[in-house]
């Protein structure tokens, strides 16, 4: 529920003739650095405009002082400061000095986000519905039917939940063909295939992919994690070509199916080699997971240092309050570089094993980012593991890159041109 009157009331008398701002900062002091995107999120819903400082104390966000922002901040627990015009001016001017890398930008519209997932998924079963859940920031559920009806254009923002798109069922076969729940995943894609007018599981998938690339073309902000990222960019390039195996399809794969995959149709990979063993739990070789020695302590990766006055989309992205993030596994943990299109902009990587995390590009007139691995805040996530409880980890930095891509569409400023 919008608060539209109650905010218009609050601007128009409640603090007549005081000249104050709330800055919510984002360094190390900031109690809840998740709730306060939530927070930033709910300001847009109810038509009020914020500031995001990039790079001014972790990247912190500046609020109009209205009651009722204030208080919300106090009931989500996230910190802030009350700030005269004079003290926020003098912030203007650090930010406008040529010579310091710091931005604002104007945020204006909260995006209307979808997250691709299947009925039956426990928001825990995927660490941006979590996020999304704990954050108080709203969304809408879509799966296979309506995005091949058409109805992806009516939202902004859409996250893939960890998806298998080659129509291998995340190549769980080896391990958990005997489980029920594996089973049942296969009758349900096959039901929704056949009901949608496919006869392979792999064609629909494809299809969704294919209305994906189209979503982002015309506009729209994509995001993913885990193997929703090199399954989607492989389907893309093997479209017309079978590259699952009889246990998947019921029928063999072409066996010259690598020699023609067309590199043109995906997003950020190329020159990848498909894995042909239905029996590995691995798509190809662009997944980095079996370089890592699952160290817990010492496996981490860098972000990249934007310039915020030039490169204002790589800067909204990366927005942190710390620059080394621990690392997590996946089925897709990271990408390994010499397979990533020399047009992809890389922004956090593992120097030591070459690989990159996080990945952005854009695609017509929209904008997508990959995001390799499971869970920030859960090493090496396995099927049938608790959910991950993020009252425990409320100033999480791998979380905070997730919300940065969901608070980005809603920038006027996205783009400074040389």
């Amino acid at each position: 529920m919008k608060y539209l009157f109650t905010l218009f009331v609050i601007l128009m008398f409640s603090f007549s003739g005081r000249t104050t701002q709330l800055l919510v900062p984002m360094d190390d002091s900031q109690t809840n650095h998740l709730k306060a995107y939530g927070v930033s999120f709910w300001v847009l819903g109810n038509d009020v405009v914020l500031e995001w400082l990039l790079n001014y104390r972790g990247g912190s966000f500046l609020f109009p002082h209205l009651r009722a922002i204030e208080e919300e901040l106090i009931v989500r627990g996230v910190k802030y400061e009350v700030l005269t015009d004079g003290q926020v001016n003098s912030i203007r001017n650090q930010i406008g000095n040529p010579e310091v890398n710091m931005e604002i930008v104007q945020l204006e519209k909260a995006p209307k986000i979808a997250v691709y997932t299947p009925d039956g998924k426990q928001p825990w079963d995927d660490a941006v519905t979590l996020v999304l859940e704990y954050a108080e920031i709203p969304y809408d559920k879509i799966y296979d039917s309506a995005i091949v009806m058409g109805l992806l254009p009516t939202y902004d923002w859409l996250h893939l939940h960890h998806e298998d798109f080659t129509g291998q069922y995340g190549k769980f076969y080896a391990a958990y063909r005997g489980y029920p729940w594996y089973q049942q995943q296969v009758a349900d894609a096959e039901a929704s295939a056949k009901s949608l007018g496919f006869s392979k599981v792999s064609q629909l998938k494809l299809a969704v992919a294919q209305n994906i690339k189209s979503f982002v073309i015309g506009g729209g902000f994509l995001f993913t994690m885990c193997s929703g990222t090199d399954s989607f960019d492989i389907a893309l390039a093997a479209q017309g070509l079978d590259i699952c195996e009889s246990m998947y399809d019921g029928d063999p794969a072409d066996p010259g199916a690598q020699n023609k995959l067309d590199f043109k149709q995906s997003f950020a990979f190329q020159d990848f080699t498909l894995e042909r063993d239905p029996m590995k739990y691995e798509y190809s070789d662009i997944d980095g997971t079996e370089l890592h020695k699952r160290n817990q302590n010492t496996d981490n990766f860098t972000l990249f240092d934007f310039s915020a006055k030039w490169d204002i989309v790589p800067t909204m992205l990366t927005q942190c309050h710390v620059d080394i993030i621990p690392g997590f596994m996946g089925q897709t943990t990271d990408f390994r570089k010499d397979l990533i299109k020399p047009n992809v902009l890389v922004m956090g990587e593992n120097k030591e094993l070459e690989t990159a995390r996080y990945i952005h590009g854009e695609f017509g007139q929209g904008t997508w980012t990959f995001y390799g691995g499971h869970d920030p805040e859960d090493f090496e996530h396995r099927v049938g593991d608790p959910p991950t409880d993020l009252n425990l980890h409320p100033n999480s930095p791998g979380y905070r890159l997730i919300l940065n891509n969901i608070l980005f569409p809603a920038a006027k400023k996205k783009k400074r041109k040389t």
